[in-house]
């Protein structure tokens, strides 16, 4: 498995925009210079970020954007979501072969409990994974990473520039 870019991109605007001693919005060509995209490439990913509620276009000559949430409001979880979607990363498509049958099986040899089902062992595996890997990103927000950078001084090396 593997974020497309776009999912890092978004995620470094994000960071951007929520940079302290940024007090206005931030236009489309400072975001794309500073993040060493297009604009026409950053415009797109920024637009589904709008679309979900996680920043705000400010119209105008001196427009562009901002956080339209707090920054710990933001976990990596939702902006995942946001340009990656919000499937389910594995699915059992093998629930009528005779291997899944066999997976499911009591140890006597008969068939599962009705109340049981005939649950997918691999695809609960799968999800498992899937769920602590939601549960990590969904503690990780914008305003914890900024914290961390700042902690480091990351921002301040970037400043003196």
């Amino acid at each position: 498995m593997q974020y497309s870019k776009s999912t890092d991109y978004a995620l470094h605007a994000l960071l951007h925009l929520a940079r302290p001693e940024l007090r206005n919005n931030v236009g489309i060509k400072e975001l794309s210079g500073m993040l060493e995209v297009s604009e026409s490439y950053l415009s797109k990913i920024m637009s589904k970020l709008r679309q979900d509620g996680l920043v705000r276009a400010v119209p105008g000559a001196n427009g562009g954007y901002e956080l339209a949430r707090p920054a710990q409001a933001i976990s990596f979880l939702d902006v995942v979501q946001v340009i990656e979607g919000r499937q389910q990363m594995f699915e059992c498509s093998n629930s009528r072969s005779r291997q899944h049958r066999l997976l499911a099986e009591e140890e006597d040899g008969r068939e599962p409990a009705p109340s049981r089902g005939s649950e997918c062992l691999v695809e609960k595996v799968m999800n498992g994974a899937e769920q602590q890997l939601h549960e990590y990103l969904r503690k990780h927000t914008i305003q914890s990473v900024l914290d961390e950078a700042l902690q480091r001084g990351g921002f301040q090396a970037a400043k003196k520039r």
